[in-house]
């Protein structure tokens, strides 16, 4: 059993001052310093002034097989990208081994990243994932929308998925991803959902990120019909987004993007108790415009961040993230907002990819930042902790010191 003493304990919207932390796995108490002093004396680390503990990030999208792109792939709009990713496609994946990925790992490690959900297209990751000392929720993707391919591509999907399912270890929770309404015939959406079902395993999937992928779900027109005719051979949309989402409706799913969902379908995301993983960078450098979140707010929907992949952002640091997060949104009440982007980074992020963590609060795992920071601390601490230097001192993860 561990005893800390903080100047600031900031979780779930509140902010503890002069309050310590008592655990070991997981965290058993949570009081007052003076009478943690009382109880416990020289068992206490006084951490200091200027301490603040925070729960351990949760970044809940992240692609690690294409970590070795910094300037490779075209920014700026989604088909341009999308064409650089299959052009380049083998020499990324290629340029990224174990020590790439393990690197990828290590420096979400040291932005205070203590739980992740990687999105797995070929399985090149699970050893490194694996051997995290983060939790990891490892999402199997599936993906092909050719029927008479579908014996074949659910088969390499379930080779992935059960390779991933030997892996023993507390923390490591494999999954599944589909990956888009446009790339996944019906009928592989339909038997992963009923292995998921069956298993009791999280699920995720990309959903309307682009206009490109609008105008093929709606009209099978648009910049994707060539893309589809070429590559292909369709000319019509695998599924329409209402299809889509109609197969997910007795699994709670985390939802990538959906930037340019209908109000609609956002209310079937709400009816069916699904989630939506923002990813503001990545949303801008592809071009795809940004995520309302007024509306989501106005349907009671929950949003969660995640960095997306270094295919579609510069950095795999959920601070950065929030700070964009912050100025792109320019009608959100900023204190209001900065509280929201903690919870979707934290408790919320835990509770959507059942992790039991996300809060510093008796029972919850013991998987917490101590950050060092130089400024007074008031009300608004939430958005200083996104906009002013910090420095991470300590992580915990299961209650043991990491870093």
């Amino acid at each position: 059993m561990q005893i800390i003493l903080a100047d600031t304990i900031f979780s779930d919207g509140t902010i503890l001052r002069d309050h310590g932390i008592v655990f070991d796995k997981t965290i058993i108490e949570v009081s007052p310093n003076d009478k943690l002093r009382e109880r416990y004396g020289e068992q206490c680390v006084e951490l200091g002034e200027g301490s603040v503990v925070v729960p351990g990030l949760i970044n809940s999208h992240v692609h690690l097989e294409f970590s070795a792109n910094r300037s490779t792939l075209t920014y700026g709009e989604f088909m341009p990208w999308l064409s650089s990713v299959i052009a380049s496609r083998n020499d990324l994946i290629n340029e990224c081994d174990n020590k790439c990925i393990t690197y990828a790992i290590e420096t979400m490690l040291q932005h205070g990243i203590t739980a992740f959900g990687a999105v797995s297209s070929y399985g090149f990751d699970l050893e490194p994932c694996a051997k995290a000392p983060q939790k990891v929720v490892y999402f199997n993707e599936l993906i092909g929308s050719d029927p008479q391919m579908a014996d074949a591509l659910y088969s390499d999907f379930q080779e992935r998925l059960f390779a991933s399912q030997e892996i023993d270890r507390i923390g490591f929770y494999p999954s599944i991803a589909i990956h888009s309404p446009y790339s996944v015939h019906r009928i592989l959406i339909q038997k992963a959902l009923t292995y998921a079902s069956k298993k009791k395993l999280r699920v995720t999937a990309h959903l309307l990120e682009s206009t490109a992928e609008r105008e093929w779900l709606d009209r099978n027109s648009g910049s994707f019909a060539p893309f589809f005719q070429n590559f292909l051979k369709q000319t019509k949309a695998a599924n329409t987004a209402e299809e889509f989402l109609g197969y997910f409706r007795e699994t709670p799913t985390l939802f990538t993007h959906a930037v340019h969902a209908s109000e609609e379908e956002l209310s079937m995301i709400a009816e069916g108790n699904h989630t939506l993983i923002h990813c503001p960078i990545s949303n801008r450098l592809l071009g795809n415009g940004v995520l309302d979140l007024t509306r989501l707010s106005d349907k009671e929907i929950r949003f969660v961040c995640g960095t997306d992949g270094l295919s579609s952002n510069y950095t795999l640091d959920l601070f950065e993230e929030m700070k964009i997060a912050l100025f792109i949104h320019p009608n959100d009440d900023l204190l209001k907002l900065a509280h929201r982007l903690w919870q979707s980074v934290t408790a919320d992020a835990a509770e959507a990819l059942k992790l039991n963590c996300g809060k510093i609060s008796p029972t919850f795992d013991a998987d917490f930042l101590v950050m060092r920071i130089e400024y007074p601390i008031n009300e608004q601490l939430p958005i200083h902790l996104i906009t002013q230097a910090h420095t991470i001192e300590s992580i915990y993860i299961y209650g043991d010191k990491i870093q």
